[in-house]
């Protein structure tokens, strides 16, 4: 079904050129986009890019790639490059990102578009996406090993995507980019059919099996940050973030259950990630990295006031925290933090903050979002800007490297997903990705979700207990409810 064969066997021996096919399925077909991703949500490695009809954001586009040719994975200290079609594995010298790039981005160096209307305004088409989890950033960093890594998932896996459909939400079209030009109906039913899933093979309702209960007690979390309070007196750092964990056992289509956080959460960096070991429901706001057209951006989220029916009182939330000196400076810190990362491979002075402390509201939560430029340099590819960045600075704290040791110092558990990223890149070097914040981790019937706040000097414990609930109160009740 998948028809995945290495990219060479698409190239001809005389040009040297893979033939890349863009067909604009507007007129043959209405389902949508969401209805079409179902038909491949259940493959091994099927990604969605979704805006969830949110206005938030200038996300125009939603993608899904499906049956990868390669996949990169990398777990504790080993990287694999894996063929899909055999499953054969190979052990590889390289960190993941330079893995990605010299296995996986390197095939496309050859490629050709044949279509009969322009291509340029398309993002990704054909390229390199998946996920890296927060823990990818042991591979660049001398970090301890306190925390308990309990998941089957891996900390990184990125497939080489030779097949997307990408829907423009703007005009409603739908394309289907193929570089094998293998036929649509090889992984959907035709366009219109009346083909429904039976009763004897549609997959289980989703529901939770049990209550979601946190990695640390409220008692718990605070004596952490009364811990994190001592580190920032003695100058250790400014600024960290420091996270609870959430899980509950489920059981039926998590596909269903996402479908349900994206409808209630509009989230433009929404995400569904299907892996062999577990499966990414992701319903962030937050943008990590873009690169497009040699441009780098960044919008960093840090700051958060809970969001009210009343509009009155709704109002006054968002008021509160345009106008709170802990946040904004918070946020300044986050923003001085990023500019440093970004400019180890942008040019020298295009390093630009055009928007500082605007506000951002979310169903659940009112945010201050900054935003951060620069220009690449052209001897650097995106993936190492997003190498020499990673984890990001909005969900660790400052400086870096010691923020990260205090929490794994005093969080239970590894993140894995959480505060990571999904990401893609296509050949063209386009590339965007998000931070993985409001994400849920689903493997071995459990469900695994995390909310962190950034810890300052002034934080009052209980208030950023608080927030910590605020940032899930459109995640947790939503996945309590479903099918009870």
């Amino acid at each position: 079904m998948s028809h995945a064969y290495p990219l060479h066997v698409y190239v001809s021996r005389y040009t040297k050129e893979a033939l890349l096919n863009i067909v604009d399925l507007h007129h043959n077909t209405h389902e949508p986009f969401n209805t079409l991703f179902e038909q491949v949500a259940s493959l091994p490695y099927s990604l969605l890019l979704d805006t969830s009809g949110s206005l938030k954001s200038d996300g125009r586009y939603n993608i899904m790639a499906f049956s990868p040719v390669s996949v990169i994975e990398a777990k504790g200290d080993k990287v694999t490059l894996v063929d899909v079609s055999t499953s054969k594995r190979e052990a590889l010298l390289q960190r993941p990102f330079e893995a990605v790039e010299q296995h996986l981005h390197s095939q496309l160096n050859n490629v050709v578009i044949n279509a009969d209307f322009d291509t340029s305004h398309l993002p990704f088409i054909v390229g390199v996406a998946g996920m890296a989890g927060y823990d990818t950033g042991r591979f660049y960093e001398a970090l301890p090993s306190v925390a308990k890594d309990d998941y089957a998932t891996p900390d990184f896996t990125v497939g080489l995507y030779l097949r997307s459909l990408i829907e423009d939400t703007q005009t409603g079209h739908i394309y289907y980019c193929s570089v094998d030009n293998a036929p649509l109906t090889s992984f959907f039913a035709a366009p219109d059919s009346s083909k429904k899933v039976t009763t004897d093979t549609a997959p289980s309702d989703f529901k939770l099996t049990t209550p979601f209960t946190s990695n640390l007690s409220k008692h718990e979390y605070e004596k952490s940050l009364a811990t994190i309070g001592g580190y920032l007196r003695a100058g250790d750092c400014y600024q960290v973030n420091m996270a609870q964990r959430f899980t509950a056992s489920y059981e039926g289509n998590i596909w269903q259950a996402y479908c349900e956080l994206r409808n209630q959460n509009q989230a433009p960096f929404s995400a569904y990630f299907n892996l062999p070991n577990g499966c990414i429901a992701s319903i962030s706001p937050e943008r990590f990295l873009r690169v497009k057209d040699g441009i780098v951006e960044t919008k960093p989220i840090k700051g958060t006031r809970p969001r009210f029916k009343n509009p009155s009182k709704d109002k006054a939330s968002a008021d509160s925290l345009l106008s709170a000196e802990k946040d904004r400076s918070e946020n300044l810190m986050i923003v001085d933090l990023l500019r440093n990362d970004i400019s180890k491979h942008c040019k020298p002075h295009s390093v630009k903050v055009p928007a500082l402390f605007a506000l951002e509201s979310y169903e659940a939560v009112h945010h201050l979002v900054s935003t951060v430029t620069g220009e690449l340099n052209e001897t650097a590819s995106p993936l190492e800007l997003l190498a020499a960045a990673f984890p990001g600075g909005s969900i660790t704290g400052a400086p870096k490297i010691r923020a990260m040791e205090v929490i794994d110092e005093l969080e239970p558990h590894r993140r894995n997903i959480y505060c990571g990223s999904v990401f893609y890149m296509g050949y063209r070097e386009d590339m965007d990705s998000s931070i993985c914040i409001r994400t849920v981790l689903a493997e071995n019937n459990r469900l695994h979700c995390w909310a962190g706040g950034g810890i300052v000097l002034d934080s009052v414990p209980s208030e950023e207990y608080q927030e910590t609930l605020d940032k899930v109160s459109k995640i947790l009740p939503v996945l309590e409810s479903i099918n009870q």
